[in-house]
């Protein structure tokens, strides 16, 4: 199956139902809830064409494998009429001088090393899949805390769209264990597959932090280590036959059909992110699939979006333009235009602001392109004093997630704890740094050599501290013609800072970090350079701050046009037949991954999409 199964001239002539831009996982569910109903669908996809053929997947895993430097885009060629941000590209800000040596143009005050993908099913082709919901009290953080943005909504609200999410991207998990976490479920609810066994690595942490108890605010917090749930294969539960018509859950394999050795059970590569060799984890291309079988959605791949008209009497978009090229490395191609009732932007909370400020649509709030928010991660590594198991299973199966609400939250972020099992590669380089120092520093080769490095990876351990961002406004996506990409189209210029309250809350997971440490009778290896491009100082600390991937909250939903960009069906208050969809609707990110719940919001808005075409 090609991804570009529509021509330039089919699209431009064709009035469609519904316009979707974007193939990743919003893009993808929309595109299938209207095709399944009827409604014919045109996706606009940025990205390559051939990914959803075998060629096309054997072609990123060769890419990868081959790649020096194995970032979350090495997978993917560079693609100068449809760049992305790339984690390498980040630089420290000199006085005065903006940081544009990459597709993000970086004011600062914080230059983060956050980065998406471009390619067809978007950023969940790099993701690291784990899809915990959010707390019921990430959604009252005004009214139980003070601080932030309540939703328009409720978690219980978005519960059933959530248990549709949680089948669509086929989730392993435990829902005891989440329970005990304050997460809400309906009776008897179970995950369609059963949870990702702890590794051997999260055993001996757990078993090292055992007893622990901290104090914040007048509340006691015992830490437990807990498996998250993922969007990747496992094994079915046999329970949730309740919850799937009485018939038994079958996970989704690969994209191509006759991939018959492909798609099945994780295997546990630690390098799912950035791409699983065997397409057991989730993807958009999945969904994406089933959309276009349904013969009623078009994709036109290679196709750039640039402007939004819209009609100036009623407010309603009537067209969206586009630029063509023949590949990452060929010639810009021909132009056009697309036509529908109803127009979703379905790209990412960065590319979406990007593409309404380009066309000059800045809101009636004025609030397009602002509150960004990411989850700044803190990474802590050491050393365990045996033999821990690194580099065995998916990049992160547990965590501490004790931390995740509480009352502490009226003066300091919120916070979870990743135990990783792929080793210091994300905080040091590692293992080429380990193999570097062996022979530069420590003069052994051979059998030392080969002995020593086994020694040091084996008992490495990566603690990710994933704090929550409340939204600011001064932290903004904003465009400037002077900065622009090989079609002439704007570039994204950030304006990003981190706010005392998630500082609190990145020194104190530093601190307890030491402490964890301690508890396990790990030797702490931690040391931020103050030449990282992400390094900052806070209360005569220095921190190395990494981005979390996690992009959202430029187009908040609320509750009325004077505070908000989309009410709570993703809409735009302004331009009647404009849904923004995707994270960057959301009014708070709390400690959860961000997909899961941009993909029950989208299975919402779809509700409300048919029922206005149908009218």
């Amino acid at each position: 199956m090609t991804a570009q199964n529509v021509d330039h001239q089919t699209a431009c002539s064709t009035t469609y139902d519904a316009v979707v831009i974007g193939s990743g996982v919003s893009g993808a569910i929309l595109a299938h809830e209207l095709g399944r109903q009827g409604l014919r669908v045109l996706i606009l996809e940025a990205g390559p064409g051939h990914d959803l053929s075998i060629e096309g997947h054997h072609t990123y895993l060769d890419r990868f494998y081959t790649a020096i430097s194995k970032d979350n885009n090495a997978a993917f060629a560079a693609n100068p009429f449809a760049p992305m941000a790339r984690s390498g590209e980040a630089r420290r800000l000199q006085p005065g001088q903006p940081n544009s040596n990459g597709y993000l143009v970086q004011n600062g005050p914080f230059v983060t090393d956050t980065s998406y993908s471009r390619v067809v099913g978007g950023t969940t082709n790099h993701f690291e899949s784990k899809t915990p919901r959010m707390m019921p009290e990430d959604f009252e953080l005004k009214q139980r805390f003070g601080v932030g943005l309540d939703w328009p909504i409720s978690y219980k609200e978005l519960m059933p769209y959530y248990n549709r999410a949680e089948f669509e991207l086929g989730v392993s998990g435990d829902v005891e264990s989440q329970k005990s976490l304050g997460i809400e479920f309906d009776p008897g609810y179970v995950f369609p597959m059963k949870e990702m066994p702890p590794t051997y690595l999260d055993k001996l942490v757990a078993r090292g932090i055992e007893g622990t108890v901290v104090e914040l605010e007048g509340e006691k917090y015992p830490l437990h280590v807990t498996t998250f749930p993922q969007g990747r294969n496992g094994i079915p539960n046999e329970k949730y036959k309740p919850f799937n018509g009485g018939q038994d859950y079958v996970p989704v394999g690969a994209v191509s059909g006759h991939q018959a050795d492909l798609g099945g059970r994780c295997q546990g590569n630690t390098n799912c992110t950035p791409i699983c060799p065997v397409q057991a984890k989730y993807d958009a291309r999945k969904t994406l699939a089933k959309a276009l079988g349904t013969g009623n959605v078009h994709l036109l791949a290679q196709a750039v979006a640039s402007k939004i008209h819209i009609d100036s009497a009623s407010g309603r978009v009537t067209q969206i333009d586009y630029t063509t090229y023949t590949a990452p490395d060929g010639v810009r191609g021909p132009s056009g235009t697309v036509k529908a009732r109803t127009f979703v932007l379905a790209a990412n909370a960065i590319e979406n602001a990007r593409l309404m400020l380009a066309s000059g649509l800045s809101g009636s709030s004025g609030l397009v392109g602002r509150n960004l928010m990411d989850h700044p991660y803190l990474l802590a590594w050491g050393l365990m004093p045996e033999v821990a198991g690194a580099m065995r299973g998916t990049v992160c199966t547990s965590g501490i997630s004790s931390l995740r609400r509480g009352r502490f939250r009226q003066k300091q972020a919120a916070f979870a704890v990743d135990i990783h099992n792929d080793g210091w590669g994300w905080a040091t380089g590692g293992a080429n740094t380990n193999l570097c120092d062996i022979v530069d520093n420590r003069n052994k080769f051979g059998s030392e050599l080969r002995a020593e490095l086994v020694q040091q990876i084996s008992r490495q351990v990566l603690l990710a501290f994933m704090v929550e961002l409340l939204p600011e406004p001064g932290n903004r996506v904003t465009v400037d013609p002077q900065y622009t990409d090989a079609l002439g189209n704007m570039r994204p210029v950030l304006s990003f800072g981190l706010p005392d309250y998630s500082m609190n809350g990145i020194a104190y997971a530093r601190a307890l970090s030491r402490q964890l440490y301690q508890r396990m009778g790990a030797e702490d290896y931690t040391q931020y350079d103050p030449l990282d491009p992400g390094y900052l100082s806070y209360n005569g600390e220095g921190y190395a701050i990494r981005g979390g991937n996690h992009l959202a909250g430029t187009h908040l939903m609320g509750t009325a046009p004077s505070n908000s960009v989309v009410d709570s069906k993703q809409r735009s208050w302004d331009h009647p037949n404009l849904y923004l969809a995707g994270p960057g609707s959301m009014p708070s990110i709390g400690t959860s991954n961000t997909t899961l719940t941009a993909a029950a919001l989208c299975f919402m808005t779809s509700a409300t999409i048919i029922a206005e075409l149908r009218k």
